[in-house]
């Protein structure tokens, strides 16, 4: 007989617990590998992060909305992106170590940050958009994260006084990665970031630092919010 489903409550509990644990092993089928984004993807309570209404799909593998047009991504899309912070150039045949500053573009919830908080020593998280900055804060006090600082402004210019940064990551994509974003990569840094792909649509974009200068690469279709300028 197929198991029964659990019904995830908003307060944490066993069958919330039991939720994730199947979310997480659902994204080792997909692929994910690496057991520090298992293990923050296991530890952040994705239920946290979306309005009650829709708690019972919270660790589902879709994205949700979170007000203002905006959304919580995938959770497979989110490990996807950490694991991919995570193979930067700096961290190579280091399998077990944290990355070190990391730049999010679009804190939305706050969800990823809280992830990330798992995988790096500190998270500078910029977001232009004054409600959902409010509601991340929110979100995220409960958990009296030390090492995640949220800021309120224009994530296309990145912010200086944090650079250089070990890692960038960004939840909304742009023609091109933002040349202020490539002048506050560390070398040894990688950002990953969807920006718009030849056909229209979006992909994935990794952009490596090392001695040598800047290596790129593209990689699959991704579906993200549009990357803008100023604070609203």
């Amino acid at each position: 007989m197929p198991a029964k489903p659990v019904v995830v409550n908003q307060t944490p509990s066993m069958a919330s617990d039991a939720v994730r644990a199947r979310m997480v092993q659902r994204l080792t089928a997909q692929g994910v590998a690496d057991v520090r984004v298992l293990r923050a993807m296991s530890a952040v309570e994705r239920h946290r992060f979306v309005d009650s209404a829709l708690v019972n799909q919270a660790y589902e593998d879709t994205s949700l909305p979170i007000g203002l047009g905006q959304t919580i991504s995938k959770p497979s899309v989110v490990a996807r992106m950490i694991e991919l912070l995570l193979g930067a150039p700096a961290l190579a045949n280091k399998p077990g170590d944290r990355l070190g500053r990391v730049l999010e573009i679009g804190t939305g919830c706050g969800y990823q940050a809280a992830v990330l908080s798992h995988v790096a020593t500190e998270v500078y998280s910029i977001e232009r958009l004054r409600g959902l900055h409010e509601r991340a804060r929110t979100n995220l006090r409960p958990f009296r994260l030390a090492t995640v600082h949220l800021l309120l402004g224009d994530g296309m210019v990145g912010y200086a006084k944090g650079a250089p940064y070990a890692a960038i990551i960004a939840a909304a994509g742009g023609e091109a990665v933002p040349e202020a974003w490539l002048a506050q990569l560390a070398v040894g840094g990688r950002i990953v970031a969807p920006t718009q792909s030849s056909n229209g649509g979006q992909a994935l974009v990794v952009v490596d630092r090392t001695a040598r200068g800047l290596e790129r690469r593209v990689l699959e279709a991704v579906h993200f919010v549009p990357l803008k300028s100023g604070i609203a």
